[in-house]
């Protein structure tokens, strides 16, 4: 009797267990494990969320990568082109430099041409008036003659013969 009577205590303690304790530490489990559960999903959704924002900013980055060497070559491209316009205009310039350094030349030469034929007349006049009062025979007059020549010879001008 001893052994039923531990027997239905052993059962009553059992069903007040599970009414009292199992049921209660069943539910306490139950909502644990959905916290656990929520915990991980939001983890998951916080991780998905995470890994869209790391590819936004990586196409961002891009964009901007992308848009400084636009930039960049921008720049490049407009200093050259003012480099070169630079080039072109010093050019033009020396040839104009040129141009004028030309044209000063053929005025000299003109001027330097005028003022020589200036200088042979005269030299000739004065020639002319030697033998004219001199009145010698040939031998002397081309005498005259010749050292007047080789005077215009001395007195050339450039590469421009008297």
């Amino acid at each position: 009797m001893t052994l039923v009577a531990q027997i239905l205590n052993f059962l009553i303690l059992v069903l007040i267990l599970r009414l009292v304790a199992y049921k209660p530490v069943l539910k306490m489990l139950k909502a644990r494990e959905e916290k656990i559960a929520n915990s991980i999903n939001a983890a998951e959704a916080d991780e998905q969320k995470a890994k869209q924002l790391l590819e936004a900013y990586n196409k961002q980055l891009a964009d901007a990568r992308i848009k400084a060497q636009e930039i960049v070559d921008k720049a490049n491209k407009r200093a050259q082109e003012e480099h070169d316009a630079s080039i072109a205009e010093t050019r033009r310039e020396i040839e104009q430099m040129r141009k004028a350094a030309k044209e000063d030349i053929a005025r000299e030469r003109e001027l330097a041409a005028v003022q020589m034929r200036t200088q042979m007349v005269a030299l000739s006049m004065q020639a002319a008036g030697k033998i004219i009062s001199a009145n010698m025979d040939n031998k002397t007059n081309e005498k005259l003659v010749s050292d007047f020549i080789d005077q215009l010879d001395k007195d050339k001008i450039g590469e421009l013969p008297c």
